[in-house]
């Protein structure tokens, strides 16, 4: 797997540094692979994780969003009485997944059905950063406008 150097990033872009850093934690391999999940674009600005929760309770799953991180924690209780299982294939254990939100992205909702923790997310873009188109027209004519506009 190749490194890459982003100094000069650093040395030339201000701001960019959780964009490098974004990079260095991808290029990983100690990033958790439990539990396994979908990430679907439902939509142009709507997207949806997918997340296979089998056994786990919605009491015992907990999302949380912080500082553009979505983390999702799943703590399973301990049962009181002790079961021998002649095979167990489905995997009981505590697990923590992080992702990384893009600006604007926010979380609108989660659900379980049929074993699957389904969370909804969308791109709420400002009304200010949105494009706007400028009407062309005399210099005047857009002064004396904007001029009743603010009265």
């Amino acid at each position: 797997m190749r490194s890459f150097d982003f100094s000069p990033l650093y040395r030339t872009a201000i701001g960019f540094d959780r964009l490098a850093q974004m990079f260095d934690n991808a290029q990983r391999a100690d990033q958790p692979s439990y539990p396994p999940y979908n990430i679907e674009l439902v939509a142009e600005d709507k997207y949806r994780i997918t997340m296979a929760v089998a056994g786990f309770a919605r009491s015992e799953i907990e999302i949380e969003t912080e500082n553009e991180t979505l983390k999702i924690t799943g703590r399973k209780q301990k049962e009181d009485k002790q079961v021998n299982f002649l095979h167990r294939g489905i995997a009981a254990r505590d697990f923590e997944q992080r992702f990384q939100l893009a600006n604007h992205i926010k979380v609108t909702g989660a659900s379980i059905e049929n074993g699957l923790l389904n969370i909804e997310l969308v791109r709420e873009i400002p009304e200010a950063l949105k494009p706007r188109k400028i009407e062309i027209g005399a210099f005047d004519d857009n002064v004396q406008r904007l001029e009743r506009a603010a009265a």
